[in-house]
């Protein structure tokens, strides 16, 4: 048998499934999604009109987190939610809980954990990660390899560059006290994070703020304004016509 699909999934019009592919029970695909070879759909998982899933994905895998994460989980989590339009490229895994809006482009062999909140007309580029409890605005471009800790909130138009690094626990793992004290960055409207660039727990790099590239951001940024260095520090504000 090339594909199993549950008696209990639904397909839309015209809907094209590739070969060895999997769709549990009470998954939607909407009309006219094209997915790919090999994909595997957990049940429950919505993916709306016009989609298109490439080939080796995972859509809507309840997550597992070790006995020692500081993940905690009361039970199942909702279903995976893909908005219309969705482009998910091969080898991608998105889990439950989390949801993407319209038009979300989602690059090769990225991944998104359980609980993300991604708005419409996002980019996530190949190989990033977001990882729980993750939220990013409306029309926000996140680069290749780039790299979201979990509680960071990205907002609205907001540009991650590749290979950028946040992080959220300023005790790598070290004494129980650290699980009260785990936050994310907060990375505001229309700000720019040039490439390599690390943001330490807790900081807000301010709204149209310009992280330069490699910059190591150790406290919170003022709107408008170019940071730069190892720990950043304020270069100059940002030209206006430059602003959203």
């Amino acid at each position: 048998m090339m594909n199993y699909i549950h008696p209990r999934a639904t397909i839309g019009l015209n809907c094209v499934i590739g070969f060895f592919s999997v769709i549990r029970e009470d998954a939607i695909i909407g009309p006219g999604t094209t997915i790919g070879n090999n994909v595997t759909i957990y049940p429950g998982t919505f993916v709306g009109d016009n989609c298109c899933v490439g080939d080796n994905c995972v859509l809507g895998k309840q997550p597992h987190p070790a006995k020692t994460s500081t993940t905690r989980l009361a039970g199942p989590l909702r279903p995976l939610w893909v908005g219309p339009g969705g482009v998910i490229g091969s080898g991608v895994v998105l889990y439950a809980g989390t949801s993407l809006g319209e038009e979300v482009m989602v690059g090769d062999m990225a991944s998104v954990r359980e609980m993300c909140r991604v708005g419409s007309r996002v980019i996530i580029g190949r190989g990033a990660v977001l990882e729980n409890d993750v939220s990013v605005g409306d029309d926000t471009k996140i680069q290749t390899g780039a790299y979201l800790t979990a509680h960071t909130v990205v907002g609205a138009g907001a540009f991650i560059a590749p290979m950028v690094i946040t992080a959220n626990d300023n005790y790598m793992g070290r004494t129980d006290g650290r699980f009260s004290k785990i936050k994310g960055p907060r990375i505001e409207e229309g700000a720019r994070v040039g490439a390599g660039a690390v943001i330490l727990p807790g900081v807000t790099v301010a709204a149209e703020t310009f992280v330069a590239a490699g910059a190591l951001v150790t406290r919170d940024t003022l709107p408008g304004t170019v940071v730069s260095g190892c720990p950043a520090r304020f270069v100059r504000d940002v030209p206006q016509h430059e602003k959203r």
